[in-house]
């Protein structure tokens, strides 16, 4: 399978869209070495041809050199329809600068729409802190794709200034917006200031209106799991709402972590009786289980 990406070098990289290629054909040839090697993962530019289609796009070519009839595949003609959300507030540029969750999720986002174009697929892009600040079409086309990763280029260079994540008032306002079946793919840190119950009421709001949900809660395992910090005293600084807090970390890490696990629990029974696709992306631990867990949900919806 692929090795992890440095986040600080992929930030300087400049390119990445050719990065994005890069791990995904990267992830695809370790798929092939791996126990998943089942998966169909080639990238399809015709389809068979179906008895009473029109032959106006039968590649006679194909046909000569195959002796089996297929039809192009054009770029408005897609199989799935794919809306990445994603969380750029304030938090999700934690722990540090060069190795935040946001750089991963950008990273994550770009890998996903890079697949997402070679099937053919739509995709749309929206970015959201306690609002949409940006949202995209959702095409298949080439050229809306290109303009996508230039967008996700410009963010992971540029912070945005922003407020606190409203998480659930914003799955609100996009299951309104989608007004056909789509794959939404979210990435947030899911700090907020809303109750876990007002965002699962978010949540099934967008799966009573069809909407399959592919949950990436994405987190810095060492610090906000496991709570490595030394044990010296620290000022923590709530990033969304500046809330301060002085303390010895050890003197609360086990409270801390069986608490956070609590949360976590709860968060993945609930995703599992909506029948929500819920993922704890470790930024530690690469894009191999963002790509492997995306092209699961999609092949279940093909």
């Amino acid at each position: 399978m692929s090795k992890k990406v440095d986040l600080a070098w992929a930030k300087q990289f400049g390119n990445l869209e050719l990065l994005a290629r890069q791990m995904v054909e990267g992830f695809i040839t370790g798929l092939h070495r791996s126990p998943y090697h089942g998966f169909s993962v080639e990238f399809a530019e015709h389809v068979l041809y179906n008895p009473g289609e029109s032959t106006r796009h039968i590649n006679w070519k194909l046909y000569a050199k195959t002796d089996r009839l297929y039809t192009k595949r054009y770029e408005e003609e897609t199989n799935l329809r794919c809306q990445i959300l994603l969380d750029v507030s304030p938090s999700m540029y934690l722990p540090k600068p060069d190795q935040d969750k946001l750089t991963f999720s950008i990273l994550a986002s770009a890998a996903i729409m890079y697949m997402l174009s070679k099937q053919r697929d739509a995709v749309g892009l929206t970015t959201f802190a306690d609002t949409i600040l940006t949202q995209s079409q959702t095409k298949s086309v080439s050229g809306h794709m290109h303009k996508l990763m230039a967008q996700l280029e410009n963010l992971m260079q540029n912070p945005v200034a922003s407020t606190q994540s409203a998480i659930p008032s914003v799955i609100d306002l996009m299951a309104e917006a989608i007004h056909r079946r789509s794959l939404v793919v979210i990435f947030t840190d899911l700090f907020m200031e809303s109750d876990l119950e007002t965002l699962f009421n978010s949540l099934a709001h967008l799966r009573h209106n069809q909407h399959e949900v592919l949950l990436f809660h994405v987190m810095d395992h060492r610090q906000e799991v496991e709570f490595e910090f030394k044990n010296k005293p620290y000022l923590f600084v709530d990033a969304e709402t500046q809330a301060e807090i002085k303390l010895f970390p050890n003197e609360i890490k086990e409270q801390y972590k069986q608490g956070m696990e609590r949360r976590n629990q709860a968060i993945r029974l609930r995703c599992g009786q909506m029948k929500i696709d819920y993922v704890e992306a470790n930024t530690q631990m690469g894009f191999d289980q963002i790509l492997l867990n995306f092209m699961t949900k999609r092949s279940k919806m093909l």
